[in-house]
């Protein structure tokens, strides 16, 4: 497939810069594969529009500070640090910037006497193997020092409607509570699971007491994600691996949900990808945890998953993909059309879809 049919263009003031004021007051578009119809709502309105018995999957993974500043040795110029995979105890795989001036051997201090490195290996793409030297614990340093690594194109859009860009912080004051689900639990993850960011306490108990069951999977989500896909056949880029797990529990209960006939809505594509990942051809699964590289282009037949809540994507990217290959490229673009038209707010600070 030419990778052309997965663009559209976007007007720069629909990137949503900040979160809606509270969670559940993101608008929400229902797009219905059955009638081609759209209809517009709230958030707050999702335990009208699925049904009781429905099984609402959810991401539970854990975004970490994982964008680091530091200072090299002996120059002291500024070094940034993007923690991605941890490979051994305080061994991480990161992105560097300046990533041409940061070489094996050298010597990077965040906070002195607290947080200090040094890069083991040169990896390509800027990537990196650093050892960190703390001497308190790992995680509540990290939390003191580390930034939310908020995605590039929400601090490029900060920037454009900045009157002095160049002094931005990398984050603002609640961007660490609001890139993070309520129901965040297990660390790991260095982008959030987008689709998740709308709900909030009340709204869970309150699909519960609809009659709406709440499963959990975890999938650690990475950089790659909102890699745009560059190669002319989308068949041919090159996917991103990322880790995800599956317990006893809710393995059981998601077999039990499809083989009952009650239907599997995703939270995200993140739940997407490893419920599509798992599944049997009789749409059972089992506890299971690995690295996923599954990529979902128009053609694919899911054999789990029967409805899905995202928000909307980057053009050219995997995710914008994979959603169209669940509601059909034509009418997810004139779905987009549709949300352009009436001033919906895009990307991971942005609305939502609900797409049954």
């Amino acid at each position: 497939m030419d990778l052309g049919l997965f663009d559209y263009p976007l007007p720069e003031h629909l990137v949503a810069t900040h979160p809606a004021a509270q969670r559940d007051q993101a608008r929400l578009m229902v797009v219905n594969r059955s009638s081609h119809s759209i209809s517009h709502h709230h958030f707050y309105d999702l335990p009208t529009l699925l049904r009781s018995g429905d099984a609402l999957v959810l991401n539970n993974s854990r975004v970490i500070p994982a964008r680091l500043i530091g200072h090299k040795l002996p120059s002291g110029g500024t070094v940034e640090v993007l923690l991605l995979r941890e490979e051994a105890p305080k061994r991480w795989t990161a992105l560097v910037k300046p990533g041409k001036k940061i070489q094996k051997g050298t010597q990077i201090v965040f906070q002195k006497n607290l947080l200090e490195a040094e890069v083991l290996e040169y990896r390509s793409k800027g990537e990196r193997l650093i050892q960190f030297n703390c001497s308190g614990e790992w995680w509540e340093t990290l939390d003191k020092l580390g930034h939310t690594p908020l995605p590039p194109y929400i601090l490029q859009a900060r920037k454009r409607i900045a009157q002095f860009p160049r002094q931005l912080p990398l984050e603002e004051e609640g961007d660490k509570e609001r890139y993070q689900t309520v129901y965040a639990t297990e660390r790991g993850s260095v982008a959030a699971p987008t689709a998740g960011l709308h709900f909030n306490t009340p709204l869970l108990e309150n699909l519960r007491a609809s009659g709406i069951d709440l499963a959990w999977v975890t999938l650690h989500i990475g950089a790659g994600t909102f890699k745009p896909v560059t190669t002319p056949k989308v068949e041919d880029h090159p996917m991103h691996a990322e880790y995800f797990t599956l317990d006893q529990e809710n393995a059981e209960m998601l077999t039990r949900a499809k083989h009952a006939g009650q239907r599997i809505v995703a939270v995200g594509t993140t739940v997407v990808r490893t419920l599509e990942t798992l599944a049997r051809s009789d749409g059972s699964t089992a506890p299971t945890s690995g690295m996923t590289t599954l990529m979902i282009l128009p053609g694919y037949q899911f054999k789990m998953v029967d409805a899905i809540l995202t928000n909307f994507h980057l053009p050219r990217t995997t995710l914008f993909m994979l959603v169209a290959a669940f509601a059909g490229l034509d009418s997810i673009k004139t779905a987009y059309q549709v949300a352009i038209q009436q001033q919906y707010r895009f990307y991971s600070y942005g609305d939502s879809m609900l797409i049954i």
